[in-house]
């Protein structure tokens, strides 16, 4: 019986040279990550560091959302793994914690002091207007990479715009969004996966 091949993006042309590369590196990145933790990442493993091509950073990111936990730990943890196994996914995982532990216990005890105070408040919400166009400027520039997946970008804009409608618009929960929306794509480029195969397969 034939299996469909998995879709494999262009390699990336560098790739961390040690485990303390990796830890501090991840360190500087979660250092970084104040409201747009995925601009963040896409900017320095992508376009900084080239550890990542963005066709690869769109599959590890999509695995790392439908995974328990924080995505970008995620992400961590499958980096790590994949160039130093499993010692290097505890080495990506402390980079990310460290540092912003420390620094989220000494932000929590000065905000507690702070926080009823109209300007504190002020400057949330500007912090939350910063952080959704962040996200939204990571993803235009991402858009691009869709031109090499399996299912076209015709389909990939249109499952886009079904799950913003589903989640902004409708507010439908993200655990059914995932099942329905993302379970239907991924039966269908294994569909398209599995046709292209057997095309190969049957050339003379």
């Amino acid at each position: 019986m034939l299996k469909p091949p998995q879709a494999t993006a262009p390699m990336a042309p560098n790739q961390p040279h040690s485990k303390t590369d990796l830890f501090l590196s991840f360190t500087w990145l979660a250092l970084q990550g104040f409201g747009g933790v995925l601009a963040v990442v896409q900017r320095e493993l992508v376009e900084k560091k080239r550890w990542m091509t963005r066709e690869q950073f769109i599959e590890d990111w999509a695995v790392a959302q439908i995974m328990p936990g924080p995505n970008v730990v995620n992400l961590s943890l499958m980096i790590g793994g994949r160039y130093f196994g499993l010692p290097g996914a505890l080495v990506a995982l402390a980079g990310m914690l460290a540092a912003p532990l420390v620094v989220v216990l000494v932000l929590a005890a000065l905000y507690g002091s702070v926080a009823e105070t109209a300007a504190a408040q002020n400057a949330l919400r500007g912090m939350g207007a910063v952080a959704a166009g962040l996200i939204t400027a990571t993803g235009i520039k991402l858009i691009g990479a869709l031109d090499k997946n399996a299912m076209g970008m015709g389909l990939c804009t249109v499952l886009a715009a079904l799950t913003f409608v589903a989640i902004a618009l409708l507010r439908w929960p993200l655990l059914w969004v995932l099942l329905g929306i993302g379970g239907g794509a991924c039966l269908w480029a294994y569909r398209v996966l599995g046709a292209v195969h057997i095309h190969r397969a049957n050339r003379p």
